[in-house]
């Protein structure tokens, strides 16, 4: 079943049958999760001029997870973007063809756009934090991701299959990647700035509900 029609059918069923099923209640299951691209947002954000904060996102993302449920700290994840689908509101004429062209992302010499986890360090309460080695622009440098799990359930008898999600953002300064067009000059906002934080919003399916 397509995500956003399991999401219709219960809001339908909960609104039609208070006794509609629940979720399962057994563990949520370890093993190899996919991410669910429907319900994945990455964004972007970087200081325009002092001004604003400008925001944009790429629409083109997989992430394969090997989540270890009684130790979520000894977890491995795998993030690829294809930057050529960079995405902003309200775009003018040429400027995506811009940010993917020579002076930004360059994607077309630099196609691979990743992330892959070292280490996870548990804090408590769900939160962790993510070390891990991003590749931008033909350069691959440690970046770490402040991330926290949402929960999950073991599967659904309208969606029979393990579910967890997952919030995380981070930052980096695109010059140590080599894309330093339009920084500002030392003193002055005037231009884009060096600084790019990142936000995910993720969720994984994983393994089939187990059968009674």
């Amino acid at each position: 079943m397509r995500p956003f029609a399991l999401l219709a059918v219960l809001a339908l069923a909960a609104h039609a049958d208070p006794q509609m099923p629940a979720a399962s209640t057994a563990p949520v299951p370890s093993g190899a999760y996919q991410v669910d691209k429907a319900h994945t947002s990455l964004l972007f954000r970087v200081g325009h001029l002092g001004f604003s904060t400008f925001t944009g996102r790429f629409t083109v993302v997989d992430a394969k997870l090997q989540f270890d449920a009684r130790n979520p700290a000894a977890s491995q994840v795998s993030v690829d973007i294809d930057p050529r689908s960079i995405a902003t509101d309200n775009a003018p004429s040429g400027f995506l063809q811009s940010l993917v062209g020579k002076d930004w992302l360059d994607a077309e010499h630099f196609p691979a756009l990743s992330f892959r986890s070292r280490s996870i360090e548990a804090l408590g309460k769900g939160a962790f934090r993510v070390h891990g080695d991003l590749t931008l622009h033909g350069v691959t440098r440690p970046i770490v991701l402040d991330a926290k799990y949402n929960g999950g359930y073991a599967g659904h008898p309208y969606d029979p299959q393990a579910r967890i999600g997952f919030s995380a953002h981070g930052s980096f300064k695109r010059s140590e990647f080599g894309v330093s067009s339009g920084i500002p000059a030392a003193g002055s906002t005037l231009g884009v700035a060096d600084r790019v934080d990142v936000i995910l919003e993720t969720e994984f399916n994983g393994p089939p509900l187990a059968k009674p």
